[in-house]
This record gives structure tokens, C-alpha cells and sequence, in this order.
């Protein structure tokens, strides 16, 4: 709990206190935002914002999670440093991005293939060492079963053997990686919206991760005859741990990003915060629970998707009057901060759906 309370207090100074120092140097050597001539006047004012502020919080969360473990004297999980590494390294891939946008003074960045095949490799290396690294407890922090509250009976390589189930695994993990990832990245349009979504979303696993850690199965205090309630996840209050660095780092930033901005997060921040959130997922077996922890992101990207199928068969025609959909608002004249604000209460409601169906899966088994 010390080391926990410490992560989320010393990400969130770390960001609340360095962020503006990170934005004037962003700004000295100008790195700042870029936006196409086609942007609403609205974003076009933006211009020159510092951008790559993912770098302020992604640092922060790192050393958040360490700092903590080093007043509470103990030492850091595979687990833990496996959602650092996923962030750390989709971040880069944003980065690059980012760097390339402001270099060519244009929105092209780094080519969606190029992007699309860092984040398979960050994803495949994620996989393979989940599945291969071993805890005080001889358990990987990946299982090979797909997982909704905890472990389903669907396991890869009960279905199709031990070889092609890790490969199977691993093709799931690269999909769930990629599409949280581009879903957190389509989300961040406007000051403080990803930011605070992510709060919610990487906050849930603060309480799923607690919870689990109370119940595990591993407890030295649980009897053998609660072992049908309790969670084979590996070190899940380190789990907490990371999540509360992240969302503390968040909500020191916030401060900073929301309107007007003083700096955005970038695709370096987007592509790390999706991918932590992949990983906290895979990691405390709830990757089919993203569907409500990950609610908003998965409503933003279903309305540009459905957007871009619909205009590519009517041969132009549109459904909303753009995409992603808090641009659709912004087009009907809702301000900036109104559209936010409503975004983050619709973010808030689907995580408290989804640790509510987390706590109830829970009950069931105690009073069945």
C-alpha cells in the first residue's frame, strides 16, 4: 500500500511540477504542433503548442513506480516492469512520429505501416517474455487463455497445442495491443481529453489490482476452501502500483493540457498510454473487460470506422459531419470544454460498468 500511495504522489508532483519546464524547452526548440490548413480555426490557434508531452508523463510514471518501491523497500515485479516497457516502448514508436511531423513542418509523420509494424514488434516481445519470465511463484504474468474477469476455458494451447497456442497468444496480444493503441491515439483531438479518459481507464486497474492482490491465490492468509474465488494473476498489487504511477503522472499533466493546453501529449503519449493499457489488461487477465473499462475509446474508433465505410460505399456521403466523433461536436458548435467534460462522464460511467461487473464476478462465486 506505502509503495502505491507513494508511485501515484511522486508521478503526479513530477508532472504537476516539470511539465511547464518540459514545455518551454519543447518550445525553445520548437516542437511544437503542427496542423493541417484544412484544421477548424478552433485548432489552428493551437499551433506551435508544445507537443511530445507523453515524454513528461511516461519519465514521471517510471520513476513514480521506482521511487515507490524504494521507500517501501521492496522490490520491483517482472510484471510491473513489463507495462513500463510496453508504454516505454510504443511511446518511442509515437515519438518518431511526432519528431517527423514537426521536422517536415507537415501532419505526415511516420507512415501507418511503419507504425503498424513497431507496434507488432513492441507487442511480440511483450508476449514472448509474459508468457516466458517466472515469478517467486513459478507463474508467467501472461496465461495463454483468453481472459474476460479472469481466465476463460478458451486456452491457446489446450486448443491448438503447446508450439502453435504461444503463437496463437502472441497473434492476440499483437491485436489487442494494436487496436487499444490506435483506439487511445483516435481519442486525443482535443485539450485534456485523452488525458483525463485514461485517468479513469488506467485508474480501474488501481482497484481491480488491489482487489486481486487481497484475493490471491498465493495469499498466505486465504484457506483452501476460498480457492475457488481467489485470482492467479502474478504480483497483481504490483500491478496497482504501475497503474496508480501512470494515472497519478496523468493527473499532474492534466493540469497543464487542459484548455487551453500548454502542451499536448502527441502520439508519444496516446500510443504509450494504450499500450500500458493493453498490457495492465493482458497482465491481470481482463482483456475482454476493455470493452467497458475502454468504453469511450472504443466508441470513438467504432464511429470512425463505421465514418469510413460508409463514405468509401455512398461514394462521399457522411453519416456525421466528421470523425473521430468529438470532432463531429465540435462541427455543431459545442465548446471545446464541454465536449471534454461530457467525454470524461461517458468515460467514467463505462469504467464503473466495467469494475462493477469485476466486483459482481466476484460475488457471484462467493454467494454460488
Amino acid at each position: 500500500m506505502i509503495a502505491l500511495l507513494v508511485a501515484a504522489g511522486v508521478s503526479m508532483i513530477f508532472t504537476l511540477l516539470l511539465t511547464p519546464v518540459f514545455a518551454k524547452t519543447f518550445r525553445r526548440l520548437n516542437l511544437g504542433q503542427f496542423f493541417r490548413a484544412d484544421t477548424p480555426t478552433t485548432h489552428v490557434v493551437k499551433r506551435g503548442t508544445p507537443s511530445m508531452g507523453g515524454i513528461v508523463f511516461i519519465v514521471a510514471a517510471i520513476v513514480g513506480y521506482l521511487v515507490g518501491h524504494l521507500v517501501n523497500q521492496d522490490s520491483v515485479s517482472g510484471a510491473g516492469l513489463l507495462v513500463l516497457a510496453m508504454m516505454s516502448g510504443l511511446g518511442l514508436i509515437g515519438f518518431i512520429d511526432d519528431f517527423l511531423k514537426v521536422k517536415r513542418q507537415n501532419s505526415l509523420g511516420l507512415a501507418g505501416w511503419y507504425k503498424i509494424l513497431g507496434t507488432v514488434i513492441v507487442a511480440i516481445v511483450f508476449g514472448v517474455i509474459s508468457l516466458s519470465y517466472k515469478d517467486a511463484n513459478h507463474r508467467s504474468p501472461a496465461s495463454t487463455a483468453v481472459s474476460f474477469v479472469r481466465d476463460l476455458n478458451l486456452n491457446f494451447t489446450v486448443i491448438f497445442g503447446a508450439t502453435v497456442g504461444v503463437i496463437v497468444f502472441v497473434i492476440w496480444v499483437v491485436l489487442i495491443t494494436t487496436a487499444v493503441s490506435n483506439a487511445v491515439n483516435l481519442a486525443d483531438g482535443l485539450d485534456g481529453l485523452a488525458a483525463g479518459s485514461s485517468i479513469f481507464a488506467i485508474g480501474s486497474y488501481i482497484i481491480i489490482g488491489f482487489w486481486q492482490s487481497n484475493q490471491s491465490c498465493f495469499s498466505p492468509t486465504l484457506a483452501a476452501e476460498n480457492a475457488f474465488k481467489c485470482y492467479d494473476v502474478s504480483r497483481p498489487l504490483d500491478l496497482a502500483v504501475v497503474a496508480a504511477s501512470i494515472a497519478g503522472a496523468l493527473v499532474g499533466f492534466l493540469w497543464w493540457n487542459t484548455s487551453p493546453a500548454q502542451i499536448m501529449m502527441g502520439d508519444t503519449g496516446s500510443f504509450g498510454l494504450g499500450g500500458a493499457l493493453a498490457a495492465l489488461a493482458i497482465l491481470s487477465r481482463t482483456e475482454l473487460l476493455l470493452i467497458l473499462i475502454g468504453g469511450l475509446f472504443l466508441v470513438v474508433t467504432g464511429q470512425v470506422i463505421i465514418q469510413r465505410i460508409y463514405f468509401k460505399a455512398t461514394k462521399g456521403k457522411r453519416i456525421w459531419r466528421a470523425s473521430p466523433l468529438h470532432h463531429h461536436f465540435e462541427m455543431k458548435g459545442w465548446a471545446e470544454v464541454t465536449i471534454v467534460v461530457r467525454f470524461w462522464i461517458i468515460s467514467g460511467l463505462f469504467v464503473a460498468a466495467g469494475v462493477g461487473v469485476f466486483y459482481l464476478e466476484w460475488v457471484s462465486r462467493v454467494r454460488g
